[in-house]
């Protein structure tokens, strides 16, 4: 569906993207991950062809960016990291004027317009000027915009900047409805949310595509696969913590006194033993969670390793 080959960027004698290669199918959900948001927003501008590449090629459905741009940029919606203004043109207009632009005309181009209204739930907006939107709402019609021609290929840039805690949920389910229907690659500084989002990893580190694996798998390799974080009102006996069965460490949350992360010796399952452990001891918890991993933690070992 798309295929990247030895893709290259060049900026004067810096090396922004240095031979990227990988390939995506249909239905997936993949994540770039990593520090640098310059070399991850180039990968997405070279995908889009909105940038020459300095070598290398993309195809998308078969067609080559450069050299049948317009066919591939049908196959294709972008939303673009940065926000979306304009002094007099409404959300209305705007939507129905990048419509136009997509081919679009009449009854199909108003019903594409309803459609992507009511599914990024921009209906109170409608007729807002563009300028007075929130940030939040500037990135949901900047997505609105990118799929209302529904391509094969989407492609995000930090998407969840300016969303409300409430409004990333709805987005997290947003984002599973289109990846039943497309190919879904996103940007993003926060590697948590992505390991939320996607179902595969790229990472990028020093313009380089350093890894390439399922989101499972980097969690596994994290120190906090299998953690258990707990938070309590009443301080906690760290040390009958510390000596149960396969508990490899303690970390203590200093912003958030009363919550620790009990960390589990490699193949080691200690939920249970925590678990007993507050029964028996009749501990007040105010939550207690198994983590599978965090993502952060690897992608930031990982691209210190490729800079050495």
């Amino acid at each position: 569906m798309i295929e990247i080959s030895h893709l290259s960027k060049y900026q004067g004698k810096r090396n922004i993207i240095t031979d990227v290669s990988f390939s995506a199918t249909h239905q997936e959900c993949l994540g770039l991950f990593g520090e640098d948001a310059i070399a991850k927003t180039t990968l997405l501008d070279l995908i889009a062809g909105s940038v020459p590449s300095s070598s290398g090629h993309v195809t998308i459905q078969g067609f080559n960016t450069r050299t049948q741009a317009f066919k591939a940029r049908q196959c294709m919606g972008y939303q673009l990291d940065q926000a979306l203004g304009h002094s007099r043109m409404s959300v209305r207009e705007f939507l129905h004027f990048i419509a136009a632009l997509r081919g679009l005309h009449g009854a199909e181009k108003r019903s594409r317009v309803e459609q992507v209204v009511a599914r990024l739930e921009l209906g109170r907006v409608f007729n807002a000027p563009l300028d007075a939107l929130s940030i939040g709402l500037k990135r949901k019609v900047g997505i609105a915009q990118a799929i209302l021609h529904r391509p094969a290929l989407l492609l995000l840039n930090e998407p969840t900047t300016g969303l409300e805690p409430s409004q990333k949920h709805s987005f997290r389910s947003l984002v599973h409805s289109l990846t039943q229907e497309m190919t879904v690659i996103i940007a993003s500084r926060h590697s948590e949310e992505l390991s939320e989002l996607c179902s595969r990893a790229l990472v990028l580190a020093d313009g380089r595509l350093v890894a390439d694996a399922p989101v499972s798998e980097l969690q596994r390799n994290s120190r906090h696969h299998q953690a258990v974080t707990l938070s309590s009102e009443s301080p906690l006996d760290l040390l009958a913590l510390a000596v149960l069965p396969g508990v490899a460490g303690i970390e203590e949350h200093h912003q958030a006194p009363g919550t620790v992360t009990v960390l589990a010796m490699p193949g080691h399952a200690i939920h249970p033993h925590i678990n007993a452990l507050v029964a028996n001891r009749r501990w007040k918890i105010n939550s207690l969670n198994l983590e599978p991993g965090r993502v952060s933690d690897v992608v930031h070992h990982i691209s210190r390793e490729a800079t050495l």
